[in-house]
């Protein structure tokens, strides 16, 4: 216990260091300071993981901050100082349809969602998108940034989003780091699936139309859900996530943030996936958007790669990858100068980038393809 507390301790000094160099340089380098206290923060872990295994649950210290929660605190400094980050205290925009709240439990936990049904919808077969939000988010912050329930409106899918709880980590991010949620009806997965499975009860959902996405740790935990449940979901959006499998503790975990990947072998079939990923990211290293694309590029035939930039905002790469029918099997968004934030989002929600491109409009019209 006393280990763990130093260690804590240590950890809190340096986010406390580097929070108060932010407040008091209105010009600075927020992302050498998030990527600095990457750095120490992982070389502090790693000579102590050891030792510390199990400690916190053999203490009951559920609820004090340890050595797993060194992301979620960059989270929480990256939101409030970095790029992308601002309060987003403007009321979301106005829709006709509806935005309810919900409830699911199985044996592994309990998580709330929120469900948006287009006003155009009448009981029809309709599209299902799963939107899975980043480290201190939640759904109404997701929805506005995104815009996704926007578009609902436009194409007459329906949007659900669900929401990490604070007991399960203290900063809202998805485990996706974890050996029990990296695992088929286990943890999180079985979690976010089996809410997946209610809405599909509870409305007339197409089961050829389930797609799944997310952005940063809720990007990684789309490819986990993706990849764990071929037979739920049609197609996968990442945005500024991390493959699956990259990480199984908190070292893994901080060195597949900075790019040092170690390989997994994904199981089954590679799942169509579309990516999205600023190559200016330094939360989440650009690398990972490449290692996301090796199953779809390997199970394809045809390459393109296809340079663009939208109006007064970025540039950026394109790349698809077809199978020999002409269908797209991936498609990967290098954006040029964008950091960890979602590409073409409102400034309504954190972590957005208005710039573009719309990785939102871009993600449906893939999942269209898909179905």
């Amino acid at each position: 216990m006393k280990l763990n507390m130093n260690l804590n301790n240590k950890l809190f000094a340096q986010m406390r260091a580097a929070t108060r160099g932010l407040m008091k340089k209105p010009q600075v380098d927020t992302n050498q300071i998030i990527q600095d206290a990457l750095k120490n923060a992982a070389h502090l872990t790693q000579s102590a993981q050891a030792r510390m295994s199990g400690l916190a649950q053999a203490d009951g210290m559920a609820n004090l901050r340890t050595p797993s929660d060194v992301p979620d605190m960059l989270a929480e400094l990256s939101r409030k100082f970095g790029q992308g980050g601002g309060a987003a205290n403007e009321p979301a925009e106005a829709l006709p349809g509806t935005f309810s709240d919900g409830s699911f439990t199985n044996r592994a936990g309990t998580r709330s969602y929120k469900l948006y049904v287009p006003s155009s919808y009448q009981g029809e077969p309709a599209a299902l998108v799963v939107m899975l939000h980043g480290c201190t988010q939640n759904p109404d912050d997701f929805a506005k940034g995104t815009q996704m329930n926007a578009l609902a409106e436009e194409t007459g899918c329906l949007v659900v989003y669900p929401c990490q709880s604070r007991q399960a980590n203290s900063s809202l991010c998805w485990n996706w780091f974890s050996d029990v949620d990296q695992q088929r009806d286990q943890g999180e997965p079985s979690i976010i699936a089996g809410i997946t499975r209610e809405i599909m009860g509870q409305h007339k959902i197409d089961p050829a139309q389930v797609y799944v996405a997310g952005l940063s740790a809720g990007g990684a935990m789309a490819t986990i859900m993706g990849t764990l449940y071929p037979d739920l979901y049609a197609a996968v959006g990442v945005h500024s996530g991390l493959p699956y499998g990259s990480a199984h503790d908190l070292p893994s975990a901080l060195a597949a943030m900075q790019g040092q990947l170690q390989r997994q072998n994904k199981p089954g079939k590679a799942i169509p996936i579309i990516v999205f990923h600023g190559d200016k990211d330094h939360t989440v290293h650009p690398t990972n958007g490449d290692e996301l694309m090796v199953h779809a590029r390997d199970a394809a035939d045809v390459m393109a790669v296809e340079p663009g930039r939208v109006p007064n905002g970025h540039a950026y790469t394109r790349t698809t990858h077809k199978r020999s029918d002409g269908k797209l099997q991936g498609e990967h968004w290098v954006i040029h100068g964008a950091g960890h934030a979602w590409s073409g989002g409102s400034a309504r929600g954190t972590y957005t980038d208005g710039k573009g491109p719309d990785a939102s409009r871009e993600m449906l019209r893939f999942f269209a393809t898909h179905r």
